[in-house]
């Protein structure tokens, strides 16, 4: 009696369902397609049609190679002055920024005559490199310096640890959302999941496509995300893993088979919405003062969200009973099954809870950045894997532990290393732990071998 063959054909079936219903959304909500990238500049700035501009003199003559940057409402860019003292910052949206200046790449003993900057820049108090510039009627703002005799004033050190530390806070509160998720189903299914990245930018397309796209108040536009987070992680479930675990694959197998299904989702937003940076409605507000902590409402509002969306997971997983058998089937799936929990129905509410939490971090990530991009889950993906180490895997309270000390490592290592490296400094801290303990700081020895 020979084999049956149809069941050979279950995984590919389950993945191709996934991906025409992921297929279906897209053409169902109309975005217009587009497959190029973003026109960069040759000091790697995406060009936007909001920039500041200016020269920098010193005696009528132009000054070369002094280093600028732009920092505001979560975006950060930088340039430097060309042999003509020309330079160019773009932004992704009309607001108001923080244009600096490395004071170290001036002449000796001049700054910038604060009595000479143009109308609407204001030097930021307490510096004498740092100005506070907002666009008028148009997209262009030019900002010509000009430098005298002076001496240099800076935020002193604390002030800006302070300022750096509550960012760090914000952002680890919105990275613990994403990495409570991808802990959770790694704690149900052994599964280190590459495509979470790409389950994160869904939140942000599907708040862009309702909001911005078909014009519905924000609102609707959340709530859309929220639901199709959820669908999101039913459909993988159910289209690809489940047939996948029923198959007896490994572990290893799994984790390519999401390495290819992640490059596959970032690929199709990116020729669904194109290269470029999308907005949400209310994005980039005007910051508010603490002292020294430059914060939005929105900003506050993200804090508040997290906070709330991480006591609810609390409550899940340690009140309820789906929760207590999620924990349960982390600790020993073969005696969770044994006792009568049934494990896929478990693994199922797991992953549609992580579509829902990576679609809140999507969200909250869209408006700290500022802005919906293709890729932009994948560069959260090396942090929340960092995190879930961090805190130790299959922890999702570790997770957020880790996240908290990810996001404050790479906001205050700034004061240090150049923001281009800061990422790195997760790294860095996620090294320092493992060496003092190899489980992370929540997690548990295990025997090997």
């Amino acid at each position: 009696m020979g084999l049956r063959t149809p069941a050979l054909r279950r995984p590919q079936n389950g993945l191709i369902a996934l991906l025409a219903t992921l297929l279906a959304a897209f053409i169902v909500l109309g975005v217009p397609a587009g497959s190029a990238q973003a026109a960069t500049t040759p000091d790697g700035q995406e060009i936007t049609q909001f920039y500041f501009a200016g020269n920098i003199t010193y005696k009528d003559k132009p000054i070369p190679d002094v280093k600028l940057s732009v920092k505001g409402n979560g975006f950060e860019g930088k340039t430097k002055t060309d042999a003509e003292g020309k330079w160019r910052l773009y932004v992704p949206k009309k607001a108001a920024y923080t244009i600096s200046i490395d004071e170290d790449t001036l002449p000796k003993g001049v700054i910038v005559d604060a009595a000479q900057l143009p109308e609407g820049v204001k030097a930021v108090a307490g510096t004498s490199g740092s100005f506070e510039a907002a666009f008028g009627l148009t997209g262009t703002k030019i900002v010509n310096l000009f430098l005298g005799q002076g001496e240099r004033v800076t935020v002193s050190f604390t002030e800006q640890l302070l300022s750096r530390a509550v960012g760090g806070i914000n952002f680890g509160l919105l990275l613990g959302l994403a990495s409570m998720g991808a802990a959770l189903i790694y704690g149900t299914t052994r599964l280190s999941n590459f495509a979470h990245g790409e389950m994160v930018t869904w939140g942000g397309v599907a708040a862009l496509l309702v909001s911005s796209v078909w014009q519905l108040p924000l609102w609707a536009g959340l709530i859309a995300s929220i639901a199709a987070g959820a669908l999101l992680g039913w459909a993988m479930d159910a289209g690809l893993w489940r047939p996948l675990r029923r198959r007896g694959l490994g572990v290893v197998q799994l984790m390519i088979v999401s390495i290819g299904l992640s490059l596959t989702l970032r690929f199709v937003l990116q020729y669904i919405i194109g290269g470029g940076t999308y907005q949400l409605p209310g994005a980039s507000p005007e910051p508010m003062k603490l002292g020294p902590i430059s914060l939005s409402y929105i900003d506050l509002i993200g804090m508040g969200v997290s906070l709330v969306v991480i006591l609810g997971v609390a409550y899940f997983l340690t009140r309820t009973r789906i929760g207590k058998a999620t924990r349960a089937i982390s600790d020993n799936p073969q005696l969770a099954a044994a006792s009568g929990i049934d494990v896929d129905r478990v693994i199922r509410i797991v992953w549609i809870m992580a579509g829902i939490l990576a679609s809140i971090s999507g969200i909250l990530w869209a408006y700290f950045r500022p802005g919906v991009k293709w890729d932009m889950g994948m560069q959260m993906l090396l942090l929340m894997f960092c995190a879930i180490t961090l805190g130790g895997l299959g922890s999702a309270f570790g997770a957020l532990i880790g996240s908290i000390i990810v996001g404050i490592a790479v906001e205050v290592s700034t004061l240090w290393i150049p923001s281009d490296l800061k990422y790195a400094s997760a790294l860095i801290a996620l090294i320092v732990v493992l060496l003092v303990r190899p489980q992370g700081l929540f997690g548990r020895k295990e025997r090997l071998g």
